[in-house]
Parts: C-alpha cells; sequence; structure tokens
C-alpha cells in the first residue's frame, strides 16, 4: 500500500513548530524521567509520490529492560484531503499508513519492543463522527489483518478545547460565555494578581513548592495524581536553560495567582510557535469564590498571542456535558466556556510486534479498570 523507507536523524537539533510532544526538546526531557528517544525521517511514496516527515519516537522499558513500548504522539496526520478521499477510503488508507510505519520502524528500534503505540494527530467535531472512524478503523484492521488494536487507555487526552489566538483580544473574550468575561473581571476587580515565572528566576523553587503544595490539595479534592515535585521543576528549568543556551525551543512558564498573602492557584504552561498548552493546573480549596483560574488562564492565553502562537489548548476534557450528575462535567464546563473549539481525537492505537504485547495490553487495562472503578468508588468518587 505504501512504501516507506526509515532513516535515523540527529536527534539533538532543535525544533519549535508542530505537536510540542514531537519536539526534541519535549523527549529529551522526558529521557531524563525513564524514557528513551529516537528521531526518523520517514519518506512515503503512495501513487507514485514522495513525502518526507520526520517523527519522534520515545521508549519506555520495563520489567528490568525485558520489554519496552515504542510510543509515537500526536503523529501521523491524514494525509488525505477529504473533499477528494471518500471517508471509507480515508479509514482504510490510514489504517494501512500505521500498519507501514511501525513496520518501517521496527528495524531501527531495540529488539525488546513489543508494539508501538500511535496518537494519531486526527480530530473530530463530533463524538460520534470519532465513534464511527474508529469503528471503521477496527473492522478494516481486523479484515486486512493488520493488527491495529484500539488501546483501553488513552495516553494523551483525546478531548480538548482549542481557543483560537489568531484573532483580537476582543475577539477572544466575546467567544466566552459571558460569566466566564465577568469571572475575569471579578477576580481583577477583587484584587487577585497573576504572576509569570520562568526557569531561570532566583525565587523559583519557592515558587515549585507552593505549586507543589497546591496540586496536593488539588489531588486530594479531585482524586487524582501527580508527578513528583522534581519533575516539574526540572521541565521549566530546561526550558530555561535551553532558551539561555539559544536554542529554539517551547517556553514553559509557571502562573500563580495571589489575593492579599495567599497564593492560591497556579498553572503551568508551554508556548511554541503552533500551539500553547495548558499542562499542569492547581487550586487552594481558600478563596475559590474570586475566581483566581479564570484570570490565570486568561492571562496565559494572553501571553501566548503575544508569544505568537496560534491557538491556546487546554489539553484534556470530558468527552461532552450533558451528563451534569458527571464528576468531571464541572470541569467540561469550565474549559468549553472559554470559547474554544472543541474536538476528539482518535486516541491511542496500538501495532503489536511480539507476543507479549497481549500479556502487557492485558495488565494495562486490568490497571485502569482498577483505577477509574475501583480505588475511586473506594474513595467516594
Amino acid at each position: 500500500m505504501f512504501d516507506i523507507k526509515a532513516f535515523p536523524i540527529d536527534s539533538t537539533k532543535q525544533t519549535n513548530e508542530g505537536s510540542f510532544l514531537q519536539t526534541p526538546f519535549w523527549c529529551q526531557f522526558k529521557s531524563r524521567h525513564g524514557w528513551s528517544y529516537r528521531r526518523f525521517k520517514l519518506e512515503v511514496t503512495y501513487n507514485n509520490q514522495t513525502n518526507v516527515a520526520e517523527v519522534s519516537v520515545i521508549n519506555r522499558s520495563f520489567a528490568g529492560g525485558r520489554f519496552s513500548i515504542a510510543y509515537i504522539p500526536l503523529f501521523p496526520q491524514l494525509p488525505f484531503d477529504s473533499k477528494e478521499v471518500s471517508p471509507q477510503d480515508q479509514t482504510i488508507e490510514f489504517a494501512n499508513l500505521l500498519h507501514d510505519i511501525a513496520f518501517a520502524l521496527k528495524p531501527q528500534l531495540p529488539k525488546s519492543t513489543i508494539a508501538i503505540r500511535f496518537d494519531p494527530d486526527v480530530a473530530f467535531d463530533t463524538v460520534e463522527e470519532r465513534a464511527e472512524y474508529n469503528h471503521g478503523m477496527k473492522i478494516i484492521s481486523f479484515a486486512d489483518r493488520l493488527g491495529l488494536k484500539k488501546n483501553h487507555v488513552d495516553i494523551q487526552p483525546p478531548d480538548t478545547t482549542l481557543v483560537d489566538l489568531t484573532c483580537s483580544e476582543e475577539e477572544i473574550l466575546s467567544r466566552m460565555h459571558q460569566k466566564w468575561r465577568y469571572n475575569i473581571r471579578l477576580a481583577q476587580k477583587k484584587g487577585v494578581v497573576v504572576t509569570r515565572y520562568l526557569g531561570n528566576d532566583v525565587n523559583l523553587s519557592q515558587k515549585i513548592d507552593r505549586f507543589y503544595e497546591l496540586t496536593k490539595e488539588t489531588n486530594a479534592r479531585d482524586g487524582n495524581s501527580s508527578h513528583a515535585k522534581a519533575y516539574y521543576l526540572d521541565l521549566i528549568k530546561a526550558s530555561a536553560d535551553e532558551l539561555a543556551a539559544g536554542q529554539d525551543v517551547p517556553v514553559v512558564s509557571l502562573y500563580i495567582a495571589k489575593h492579599e498573602e495567599d497564593e492560591i492557584a497556579a498553572i503551568m504552561t508551554l508556548f511554541s510557535r503552533d500551539e500553547a498548552i495548558y499542562l499542569y493546573g492547581a487550586s487552594s480549596n481558600n478563596k475559590r469564590n474570586l475566581m483566581p483560574n479564570h484570570l490565570l488562564q486568561w492571562t496565559a492565553m494572553q501571553d501566548a498571542k503575544a508569544y505568537g502562537s496560534k491557538y491556546y489548548d487546554m489539553y484534556g476534557m470530558p468527552p461532552d456535558g450533558q451528563n451534569e450528575h458527571h464528576p468531571m462535567h464541572g470541569l467540561y464546563m469550565f474549559k468549553a466556556n472559554f470559547g474554544g473549539r472543541i474536538i476528539h481525537r482518535t486516541g491511542s492505537w496500538d501495532i503489536a510486534l511480539r507476543w507479549l504485547y497481549k500479556p502487557f495490553s492485558l495488565g494495562e487495562s486490568l490497571r485502569a479498570w482498577w483505577y477509574k472503578k475501583l480505588v475511586k468508588k473506594l474513595h467516594g468518587r
């Protein structure tokens, strides 16, 4: 179907475009936290036309290095014009594309690799469109024996909302729910002040300490988990160090909202040329009525627009807000009412390379069930 050749390329050369998950900066950072990574040039020939793309692949080892998973985030995109190719043919071609990329990369990856996991950069405007597409992918994979499997656990959040930053600030505000504009003004009127910190600020460690305290408070309230404190500090410092060395890498920032003497909410963001990402957030149980989270997001959007990012990705939300009793209904409403375009990506897809993938996948599904169904019920969530 496709003729694909994969060539290793320099994995240290920085680029600040496309998905942040594909940037060498992000992959180098992840390599300091339990992953390894490689970059490849792919020459993809289809219908006598050859296109070239670069891709980052990160590996995570398990069982003392006896086996590993290769992960390719936010790649590839649909290579077809939807006006020229029918939806059914798109699905057939894309399923084959994932299969052929995986087996072109296989000889270049560690022999311990049992599967390649894709999070394709393919998104839909409705949950129904995504469900239909994913169903078609499963049918084609079975019929053509492609070995493509929809993973039960999505690595990246498949549902999110993108706020357009290419228009004026007035237009961005006008697209928000009127209550959200009111909440931003309310926070300002009540004296909430937002300060931005970068990785070279002298008091950064102290501010990360406070961010982590807020994170633990949020986890206790919402039943979430988080990285270790050192992870957040390393991320923001890594960005500042690379920028200071003249490298073209994304900018990672910490924003803290303060009222009087109380630091009551915080977020971490990443800005690149194409996108701004709301990575992490935390807030206190105190003074939530001052709406610090609305002002934090608006301040970050303003800075991202000034930086030149094209959109602000709220990075993760429930697929819809129809069920008011859903435990994450409030999160959906908070993010959706900033007026962005809600999209639904396909989620994670696996290509098995070795028989060990089946027991690994089963164990992964059981762990997900344990956390989502049992642990949260035990904690009353």
